[in-house]
């Protein structure tokens, strides 16, 4: 789904990312972890086209994209969340889903003129997914509230939701458990994971949170100093003594 090769990120005298290079496969929800510092989001940037890498090579889906703009990657079937949600506040639950799949025909000026029809058909169809987008992340009752005022939780189960509105082939994830309360990190869990299971969209996250990480993914990629340290299944990395001692602490080593 995603191949990074040789992929190196410097901002004046600093490489933020470092030669890396790694693989996302199709179907899988691949888990990202590592230091501040060790350019995970840098890495996100430079993939979803944020950033444009000082050399390096990007492929998705088996057609380079490097240096192409968020834009042209979205259409593409890349998306991608950010560590704070990024909702429009002042526009509902609802809008704010409905406003995500790309090329709709009321977009242009003249089709709610001279197509209005068409504009009504479509407008009913977006409505009907974006409701049951809504019910499967459990936001159904909160459809006609403003997006600002959800929890931290709720945003991040609307970040879920904007994905699936998109249709995407891949998904990046950056710290989907930042701030959210244990009782919604289930729930933002069992949602993610059907997101890869049930619709069958490739998954790839940033997350601090090791038991999320350890209980979602696999693989597991650990990077460190812009570079890839180790990969490998969560139980094979969370035994790798290098893992444990600079990123996951004791409580994971094996007895």
């Amino acid at each position: 789904m995603l191949a990074i090769e040789g992929v190196s990120k410097r901002f004046g005298g600093l490489w933020a990312v470092r030669d890396c290079s790694l693989t996302v496969e199709q179907g899988t929800i691949t888990g990202l972890i590592g230091p501040n510092g060790a350019g995970k989001t840098t890495l996100f940037h430079i993939i979803t086209g944020f950033y444009r890498p000082d050399r390096g090579r990007i492929t998705f889906r088996g057609e380079d994209v490097t240096g192409q703009s968020p834009f042209r990657l979205f259409h593409k079937g890349l998306y991608r969340t950010f560590q704070i949600p990024r909702a429009f506040p002042e526009m509902t639950v609802l809008e704010n889903l409905m406003l995500v799949p790309g090329n709709q025909c009321g977009e242009l000026l003249w089709n709610p003129i001279f197509c209005p029809r068409r504009v009504r058909k479509e407008e009913r169809l977006l409505l009907r997914r974006a409701q049951e987008v809504l019910e499967f992340v459990g936001l159904a009752p909160l459809a006609g509230a403003l997006a600002g005022t959800l929890s931290g939780g709720q945003k991040k189960l609307l970040e879920l939701a904007r994905a699936l509105m998109a249709q995407p082939k891949l998904v990046l994830l950056d710290e989907p458990g930042a701030g959210v309360n244990p009782t919604l990190m289930n729930k933002l869990a069992a949602r993610i994971r059907q997101l890869a299971q049930g619709f069958g969209v490739t998954v790839f996250l940033i997350e601090h949170d090791m038991d999320l990480v350890m209980n979602l993914c696999d693989p597991v990629i650990v990077m460190s100093e812009g570079r890839v340290l180790t990969q490998g299944a969560p139980a094979q990395v969370r035994t790798d003594p290098r893992v444990i001692e600079a990123y996951l602490g004791g409580q994971y080593a094996v007895a």
